[in-house]
């Protein structure tokens, strides 16, 4: 997720002569990218083996022994990382890190995974391996099995795509459309700035994921890769609620104040940290009762604060440091 400059970079890059309003042009792709997975899941049709499939962070698949979670990123030089930016090892570790997030949004246990990349003609085989030593090592400390995949050469961009296979744990799944109007929104870590680095070197939830779902009752759960905003706004949809966010209460990293002090302002940290997507941390719906036993919890190791609350009218909101509510627009990065 490149942010705010590298849209406008892009664009200027692109059509020179045209002044494009950016905000504009991210909730374009907001509107295009939700067109296309409504026509999408009306167009697939239902499968006996699919009992979850297209809308949510992975899709179940029922099998003869019981069933697996299966879900699929693709990552590309110059959206999702920078060559002269970053480290082989931390593109391969990034590209099995956001698989595992998806299954921690399902509280499901990653058991292997399938890695299909298309690498530069010229790129150096040890830049290819230092790269897969990055998945490797994220591998052995979740205990995913790599299980095979694909390898190619081209003309263009390096581009890696992992499939990650999981099991569910204990409770079964949590997926996005569970939340209930009265629910407590519970958040995971901190928001904002992750293009400083974070979005690198993100652990992904799923330690914490299973140890929740095990204890509490756990409504509904996604993970936050587009944008806190943006995310929150497709999860109450698919619940089909709305969902009120307390702006004093967003947890706001470092990055967030970094990025707002460097910009002179233009996005403010809270603004970031709505909107800037990349901070692979976990929104869950629970109720007030158990959410209060939640943060309770002194034996999770990561920081959980609650932002808000579901409710029955529809659409996203902000309250106010006065108290006021007023709409809230979802943003985040589009594909």
């Amino acid at each position: 997720m490149l942010g705010r400059r590298v849209i406008e970079r892009w664009c200027l890059l692109a059509h020179p002569n045209t002044k494009f309003d950016v905000v504009h042009f991210v909730l374009l792709g907001s509107v295009m990218e939700s067109e296309f997975v409504a026509w999408l899941r009306q167009r697939v049709p239902p499968h006996p083996l699919v009992p979850l499939g297209i809308g949510d962070d992975a899709a179940q698949i029922a099998l003869s022994s019981g069933s697996c979670i299966v879900t699929s990123d693709m990552l590309m030089e110059g959206v999702d990382f920078r060559l002269r930016e970053c480290e082989p090892r931390q593109i391969g570790r990034k590209a099995l890190a956001v698989n595992l997030s998806d299954l921690a949004a399902m509280a499901a246990k990653p058991v292997a995974a399938i890695i299909s990349v298309a690498v530069p003609s010229r790129m150096p085989i040890t830049f290819l391996k230092l790269m897969y030593e990055g998945l490797l090592d994220l591998g052995s400390e979740f205990d995913v099995a790599l299980a095979g995949g694909d390898t190619n050469s081209w003309k263009h961009p390096l581009a890696i795509s992992v499939t990650a296979i999981g099991e569910p744990t204990g409770g079964g799944l949590v997926t996005r459309s569970g939340a209930q109007v009265g629910d407590a929104i519970l958040v995971t870590g901190e928001f904002g700035g992750s293009i400083l680095g974070r979005h690198l070197e993100f652990r992904p939830r799923v330690a914490e994921a299973i140890y929740l779902h095990r204890q509490y009752e756990i409504h509904a759960a996604m993970d936050v890769s587009d944008g806190l905003s943006l995310d929150l706004s497709r999860l109450a949809n698919q619940s089909g609620c709305g969902a009120i966010v307390n702006s004093l209460c967003v947890p706001i990293s470092d990055d967030a104040h970094r990025l707002a002090a460097e910009e002179n302002f233009a996005m403010s940290a809270l603004e970031h940290a709505l909107r800037d997507g990349e901070d692979f941390e976990l929104i869950l719906a629970v109720s007030q009762d158990t959410a209060e036993r939640i943060l309770a919890d002194g034996s999770l190791g990561v920081r959980i604060t609650r932002i808000g609350e579901f409710v029955s009218d529809l659409g996203l909101w902000q309250q106010s440091e006065s108290g006021d509510k007023q709409p809230l627009t979802p943003r985040g990065y589009e594909h």
